[in-house]
């Protein structure tokens, strides 16, 4: 409370209004300066997402191929040993699907990512689009 130091006896019951006005002003000029970074100039129409999956769509979805590396150098295509020219040969191949499956690529823990990179060269090589990595969830954070 603010005391009047004049003839008037008590308390002065007016608010300062001061410090409201600077608050109010402030926050005028920032909203003044924000206002037309919000605006989008060029106007585009967006898509509306659809989550519901259609049951029809599900047969297109090819299964994915999952291709392994051993620590000593040995492929397998779907758990099947092969060598480098047939690995190619496949990934040639199921580049030319419609759709193309997703590449499951899954290593050992003590593969040399050289190895790995090789095939992974190969299979872009041959067009392979989606290629993903499979890893176990560390258990040590539980």
């Amino acid at each position: 409370m603010a005391f009047s130091s004049g003839n008037s006896s008590g308390p002065m019951a007016d608010i300062n209004v001061t410090p409201l006005v600077d608050v109010m002003l402030v926050l005028l000029i920032i909203f003044i300066i924000t206002a037309p970074l919000m605006s989008h100039k060029v106007k585009v129409e967006l898509p509306e997402a659809n989550l519901i999956q259609n049951p029809e769509d599900a047969p297109d979805r090819k299964n994915p191929i999952t291709v392994a590396v051993k620590e000593d150098g040995k492929l397998y295509w779907n758990d099947e040993e092969v060598s480098k020219e047939t690995l190619e040969s496949r990934f040639a191949t199921a580049a030319q699907q419609t759709p193309q499956p997703p590449l499951n690529l899954r290593g050992d823990k003590t593969t040399k990512m050289k190895v790995i990179n090789e095939v992974t060269k190969i299979a872009q090589g041959q067009g392979m689009l989606d290629v993903g990595f499979v890893a176990t969830k560390d258990k040590q954070g539980q």
